[in-house]
């Protein structure tokens, strides 16, 4: 596989501010860009005749204020603050800040923006400064698998090594050749006190007495530095002096230090734009209780079709006396003591289930304990948690794989430890440690449960891979035992927590195509905790923490969740990204040791942490000058709009006394009901909203959910709006129908039709022929590979096999079409003979084909024939909410704004079409999918529309509709019973409008949006 790489809109973005900074600048010249490399005193003793040429970097020939404006510029088209001077810094004159968030792809960007600056300005010496041989080894990757999808842009490619100071051969190559070179280093390499690392400023033997770095600052380099919030330490600083940079260009999801930022994704926007995974967490939550060590763990609560069930672990003693730790259903009225749950263990006399709540998500007992999803209480242990997560970690990636395998997506789960014997432990026979045999037992035990389902080809799959090949350890290696070891951490310094060992990620890196496809049998990986960034992998699904939360300034929650951030690939290396379902299939799963509610709190807090240089203040002074972009052209925000806007916050009490945005304008928002704009802004309405939206609130940020509860879908404030209310006292209808036509015209066009249509298939079987291969080698030859295929043939039966089997032909056509006796046998006996004589060579068939053609007269004449007559009865409102707690809306979409429920189950790519722009169209007040409930009769069977619609008044001439989305309303893709339920329906509303509503609702069938309109207006 290959994964690959496309144009995107908002990573072109990134690159273009970079470039616009140095309009005006000129192109390199060959006079300019040419110079001697320093031969080392190994060459100078020839006079320097056979000195080598180079190439560097141009000089920067803008002035301050020239790039001042340029970047001033870029910085008033995105609606960043602009810089009012040029930040200067030691390391360089100029100092770019570009603000990405993880998993949106900067390292893609800074590449792309190295091919965009040496195609504009022709610059060509590059070198990426990392903090970490983790990230080194991720950046190195990225260099290599985009080199031929920037070869197609550009037609070049990029030279590129990783700068090793026993190599320095390399260095000769960047300074001698003409094209794109990039070095990458790390910091350690330069910056550390080792004396490999201090190297790079000592005069060589071995580098014709030169200093490596004089040859490197010679290029007048352009350096890209990928996370400098960890590279701001003195010594760092202090070391990068030496490289003479022409430029820095910085990248981060998180700068610490500010200079001149002319670009900004933040969480909030990767978020919103969906470029990144949903999150949803799996929180363990420890309760003590006083008196009693009682184990219990809450797993989750199951609808079944009686009442809920418990999945609760417990302990239970063996006849050997020993105890075990076991999972079961619960039901209400279960006694924990006795039933033989855990075998009249002490500690659980007076547990017995009192109640099971879906709704609450609660399991209690008769004693008064009672416990949440996620809760686990009594003796638990550290031993105990880390099951428990591992568990629930395996549960959440089956529940993933299930969903996505038939998309061919490969789903992977990522845990972090802390120490690697707790993975790996060579002392035991199988090296196996704890966590490895942990898994091992809980995968079996949930793969059993899972191999129950039916037959599928993902069932089959997962019986191809064993247990013991589905997980697999990455970790440092030691260089005398090849074996396995804690990783080498820096304790102090920027470079806190941190690797220094390559080994760690070798591997890991290596395989990050293979991991993805289904041929490897790899889907969970253990990694050393200190794996935080450098490698990611699109399909991380589940990321499992199985170590003691020791967050700090260094190492936060977000920084690990990052690592599974990215959106995910199938298996032909294509990004599934398309904004109609990117968040209903990528979203990741933390499984956490902490309580969901402790874990996502602190999760919010570094996320609006990150968020702190974003402007809180609505106020007319930060309005004024903004740019809205609109398709014809930017438009400034004159003063004026300015005070239009923010008069327009505080009518709406969208913004408060201090100019923060309030929840009740997000709230609003969401929910589909702002108030409209002042007329001088509705023509930019989508800008303005945008431009709110750029002002950060609390309120503001994105929900992130509890992985174990699906969606729940109530009823909303839209059902009780009175445009539906009048909608639905309009349908609110029920009726009789009777169908009275002559039973003789039915037979008379059943004939007919049977005789012109009637095709009966006969029995085939296939015969094939073959004989013993002239010479065959028995050794390794499977079953029947000693005979050669010669003939293939196809034989008809025109006896029946079937034929001592006695069918009572006229009671199953009956049956089938619902017709007495009597006019079966009319219809029968009328039919030509040859056609009859059809029933002997394939009677099923001829049953079959024989009550499809019957039943499709029958429908024709329905329609000519019906009548209904309404009756007082009506529908209950319950049918509104039956059914709804046992549907999972967990992959339901985003919540809707202008339906009664909060989600929808579309039933085809049409209907999920139809809902996106229903959803959003300004002129439907609110709409319904109508229940199941929901019926009206026909003598073809009960009909269930799909729609219901209330539209504003005055904007469309049908205020009330009932629609019906098909793909294709040409009849010869309706069945024949579907098209009579259709003009049942029609008869039906028609009958309702007479008597009740006259012409208020119109009902028909549409296949898109487009047509809805047409037909209401």
């Amino acid at each position: 596989m290959k994964l690959k790489f496309k144009t995107q809109a908002y990573q072109t973005a990134a690159v273009q501010a970079v470039v616009d900074c140095f309009k005006g600048q000129p192109p390199a010249t060959a006079e300019a860009i040419s110079y001697r490399i320093d031969p080392g005193k190994a060459k100078k003793g020839v006079e320097d005749l056979f000195a080598e040429g180079g190439f560097k970097n141009a000089d920067l020939k803008l002035s301050d204020i020239a790039l001042l404006e340029n970047i001033t510029q870029v910085q008033h088209q995105q609606n960043l603050p602009q810089s009012s001077e040029l930040v200067k810094t030691k390391v360089s004159r100029v100092n770019l800040d570009v603000e990405m968030e993880t998993g949106t792809g900067k390292t893609y960007c800074y590449i792309k923006t190295i091919f965009e600056l040496n195609k504009q300005y022709g610059w060509s010496k590059f070198i990426i400064v990392v903090p970490s041989i983790a990230i080194r080894e991720g950046v190195a990757k990225s260099l290599e698998i985009t080199a031929e999808h920037f070869l197609e842009t550009y037609h070049k490619k990029a030279r590129f090594f990783i700068y090793n100071s026993k190599q320095l051969h390399h260095l000769e190559s960047f300074s001698s050749d003409a094209g794109i070179n990039v070095m990458v280093i790390n910091v350690q390499a330069f910056a550390a006190r080792g004396a490999d690392n201090r190297r790079i400023y000592d005069v060589l033997d071995d580098f014709q007495s030169r200093r490596p770095i004089d040859v490197i600052s010679a290029n007048r380099p352009i350096l890209i530095l990928d996370e400098p919030q960890k590279m701001e330490g003195a010594a760092t600083l202090k070391s990068l002096e030496e490289f003479k940079a022409l430029m820095v260009l910085r990248y981060s999801a998180t700068h610490k230090t500010t200079h001149n930022k002319i670009h900004r994704l933040d969480a909030l926007d990767a978020y919103n734009q969906k470029l990144v995974k949903k999150i949803a967490v799996r929180g363990i939550s420890v309760k003590g209780l006083a008196g009693t060590n009682a184990y219990l763990y809450l797993q989750s609560i199951e609808i079944s079709s009686k009442a809920p069930v418990a999945r609760v672990e417990f302990e239970q003693k063996l006849k050997s006396g020993e105890i075990k730790r076991i999972v079961r259903k619960l039901g209400k009225g279960d006694n924990l003591f006795s039933d033989g749950f855990s075998n009249e263990l002490d500690q659980y006399r007076g547990f017995v289930v009192a109640d099971i709540n879906a709704n609450t998500d609660t399991l209690s007992f008769t004693n008064g304990v009672e416990l949440f999803v996620g809760e686990a209480t009594g003796d638990v242990n550290e031993a105990s948690l880390r099951r428990i997560q591992i568990r629930e970690a395996i549960k959440a990636h089956f529940d993933k794989e299930q969903a996505l395998f038939q998309q061919g997506i490969k789903v992977l789960t990522l845990f972090f430890i802390d120490e690697v014997v707790k993975y790996r432990d060579y002392s035991a026979a199988d090296e196996k440690g704890d966590y490895a045999r942990i898994f091992e037992e809980e995968y079996s035990q949930y793969l059993n449960e899972v191999l129950d389902l039916d037959e599928t080809p993902y069932i089959k799959y997962l019986k191809g891979i064993a247990a013991e090949k589905t997980h697999s350890g990455y970790f440092s290696i030691d260089k005398k035992t090849k074996r396995d070891v804690d990783p080498s951490i820096a304790k102090t310094g920027e470079n806190k927590g941190l690797s220094d060992d390559v080994d760690a990620y070798d591997l890991i890196l290596r395989k990050k195509e293979q991991l993805l496809k289904f041929e490897e049998p790899v889907r969970f990986i253990f990694s050393h905790s200190a794996l935080r960034e450098g490698w990611d992998n699109p399909n991380v699904f589940v990321i499992c923490f199985l170590k003691h939360p020791d967050y700090n300034n260094e190492v936060t929650r977000r920084q690990e969740v990052g690592r599974g951030l990215r959106l995910s690939v199938n298996q032909l290396g294509d990004r599934v990204d398309h904004p109609a379902i990117v968040h209903d299939i990528n979203v990741l799963t933390v499984v956490a040791s902490e309580s969901f509610k402790e874990f996502v709190t602190a999760l919010q807090k570094d996320i609006s942490d990150s968020l702190s240089a974003r402007p809180k203040v609505a106020n007319e002074a930060y309005f004024t000058g903004k740019v809205l972009k609109t398709p014809t052209g930017d438009v400034e925000v004159t003063p004026q709009l300015a005070k239009q806007i923010y008069k327009y916050l505080l009518k709406n009490d969208y913004s408060d006394d201090t100019d923060r945005i309030t929840g009740t304008y997000h709230e609003a928002k969401k929910g589909g009901t702002l108030a409209p704009l002042p007329p001088e802004l509705q023509a930019h309405a989508e800008q303005v909203y945008q431009l709110i939206d750029s002002v950060f609130s609390d309120s503001q940020m994105f929900e992130i959910g509890d992985d174990r509860r699906p969606k729940k879908n109530p009823l909303n404030s839209n059902f009780d709006k009175q445009e539906f209310k009048a909608l639905w006292n309009r349908i609110n209808r029920k009726a009789a129908y009777s169908v009275d036509f002559d039973s003789a015209e039915l037979v008379t066009k059943a004939v007919a039709e049977l005789d012109k249509s009637l095709r009966v298939t006969p029995l085939q079987y296939t015969i094939q022929t073959g004989e013993q291969a002239a010479q065959v080698t028995y050794d390794g030859l499977k079953d029947g590979e000693a005979f050669v295929l010669k003939a293939t043939e196809t034989e008809k039966n025109v006896h029946s096999i079937h034929s001592a089997v006695k069918y009572d032909l006229i009671g199953k056509i009956a049956e089938g079409t619902q017709l007495t006796r009597r006019t079966t046998a009319d219809i029968l006996k009328g039919i030509n003979v040859a056609v009859f004589a059809q029933f002997r060579t394939n009677p099923e068939s001829f049953i079959a084909e024989t009550v499809r053609l019957i039943n499709e007269q029958k429908a024709t004449m329905i329609i000519e024939h019906l009548a209904y007559d309404p009756v007082e009865d009506k529908f209950d409102l319950d049918i509104f909410t039956a059914g709804q707690t046992k549907q999972d809306f967990s992959k339901a979409g985003d919540k809707l704004k202008r339906h009664i429920y909060d989600y929808v189950i579309t039933d085809s790519g049409i209907e999920r079409k139809f809902v996106e722009t229903l959803d959003t169209c300004t002129e439907v007040v609110v709409y319904a999918k109508l229940p199941r409930g929901f019926l009206i009769p026909t003598p073809v069977g009960d009909y269930n529309p799909d729609w219901a619609i209330s539209f504003k008044e005055g904007t469309v001439k049908h205020v009330y509709f009932v629609a019906e989305t098909k793909g294709s309303m040409s009849t010869m893709q309706l069945t024949k019973i579907e098209e009579t339920k259709i003009e049942c329906a029609r008869k039906f509303f028609n009958e309702i409008n007479r008597k009740y509503a006259p012409e208020n609702v119109k009902y028909d069938v549409v296949k898109s949006f487009d047509k809805l309109m047409d037909l209401v207006k």
